[in-house]
């Protein structure tokens, strides 16, 4: 059950075998199929050199999530980085997926001599909060390249700590649409872990594994909204140039500290509610069986 909530929870899609096929044949692993003369081809003519963005989705195994978050699980706060074919991985713990300038620099370097390369960044502490992996894949741009300013297609939480890092390189690098498949192999290896970790699984808990992330959520978010204040205050005893564009800059700011909160909120509801169904399932179970194997205690006789 508890593996097909991750699958379903990061639309993890089954690689389907051609009909007419075995099912214990590798048919349908037909997606790891290599052909040299194309792939000589392709490294000959670098379509990526004409197009910066000629690289626009990727496909990851659902092993391969796995081991990944797994890695970065294993460091806690501390980023950690692995390295697997054409792509590189780190962590980000708590505080989103995105290309810091170290990021940016490592990856121009890999894509400068051993292109196709992708960055892949995971947030293993948001993982485990929102129970979808928090995973993000990104390609830089050639140097001297100016993209063109197109809005973020998706907001994310920064921490202020990081937001003056996160802003001055986010217009270096973009992000790639990310799927997941899971192939014959991929499903014989998935249950094997499973069977070996499903006890670690059922008895993780967001609320108490998380319990720092979530204050220091709380401080950031505590830390935003004074500095919200202090420019509202600000503004409205100074100058009146540009109004309306400030007045929408600080509604902006306040919609986003909204967002923030509601999701953490959300976050903490979904984590006491696993609680207290786990609590439910286990704990009155136990209960009940309890109380119907026990002998009850004899009655006292009383003289009349």
């Amino acid at each position: 059950m508890a593996q097909q909530t991750w699958e379903l929870e990061n639309n993890i899609v089954t690689m389907d075998a051609p009909s007419g096929s075995a099912p214990e044949n590798s048919a349908s692993d037909a997606i790891f199929h290599y052909d040299d003369a194309a792939q000589t081809k392709f490294q000959r003519e670098k379509p990526w050199t004409s197009d910066p963005h000629y690289f626009k989705r990727v496909k990851i195994s659902a092993l391969a999530l796995l081991k990944m978050v797994v890695h970065a699980r294993s460091g806690g706060t501390i980023e950690v980085m692995g390295l697997m074919q054409v792509c590189s991985d780190h962590s980000h713990p708590g505080y989103g997926c995105w290309l810091s300038g170290i990021d940016v620099t490592t990856q121009m370097l890999n894509q400068q001599y051993q292109e196709p390369f992708l960055a892949v960044v995971i947030d293993p502490t948001r993982t485990v909060s929102a129970g979808k992996v928090e995973i993000g894949a990104f390609r830089t741009y050639p140097e001297g390249y100016k993209p063109p300013d197109d809005p973020i297609s998706e907001y994310q939480t920064i921490p202020l700590n990081k937001i003056e890092d996160f802003g001055v390189h986010c217009k270096q690098y973009y992000s790639l649409d990310i799927t997941y498949f899971k192939s014959s192999l991929d499903c014989h290896l998935l249950d094997l872990l499973w069977n070996k970790y499903w006890v670690n699984t059922l008895s993780s808990s967001p609320l108490l594994g998380n319990g720092d992330y979530v204050a220091g959520q709380i401080s950031d978010l505590a830390e935003k909204l004074e500095q919200a204040e202090n420019q509202l205050s600000h503004s409205r005893f100074g100058p009146l140039v540009a109004a309306p564009q400030r007045k929408k800059e600080e509604e902006s700011q306040l919609a986003k500290i909204t967002r923030d909160s509601a999701k953490i909120t959300v976050e903490q509801v979904h984590g006491l509610m696993l609680q207290v169904i786990k609590d439910i399932l286990f704990n009155s179970i136990c209960k009940s069986g309890k109380s119907q194997t026990e002998p009850s205690d004899p009655e006292p006789m009383v003289e009349t």
